[in-house]
């Protein structure tokens, strides 16, 4: 059982680290919380010219329905340059942001890419 448990631990641990990205979890973020659909960490979500992309871990998502205001810029109700809330992690595949603003925003991965598809300034 003690031997099950520190698996699990490590896994734990090592999954924290596949989900850190550059729209990004927070600093220290240490703890993955497991859900019945996935795992979920803290997440600053990127949204300085608007909702479109995010990194977690290695991988390049795209935002299924991309947020602007039509200038560039965040919709209304959203921080800039960052919104603070968690990524949930359902799949390789696809991911789920959400916050306490009650916004939720669906992601998919971009197979095979190695960057951003815009830098925004």
């Amino acid at each position: 059982m003690t031997e099950r448990a520190g698996q699990i631990i490590l896994a734990l641990t090592l999954a924290a680290g596949v989900l850190t990205g550059c729209a990004s979890a927070d600093e220290g973020a240490d703890v993955v919380r497991a859900t019945p659909s996935g795992r979920t960490i803290p997440f600053d979500l990127y949204t300085h010219c608007g909702i479109d992309e995010a990194r977690i871990g290695s991988t390049y998502f795209e935002a299924v329905t991309p947020l602007s205001d039509g200038s560039g810029s965040p919709p209304e109700g959203w921080d800039n340059p960052t919104q603070r809330g968690t990524m949930t992690l359902k799949s390789e595949t696809e991911a789920v942001f959400t916050d306490d603003a009650g916004h939720e925003v669906k992601f998919r991965a971009r197979p095979g890419a190695s960057a951003f598809k815009r830098i925004c300034a």
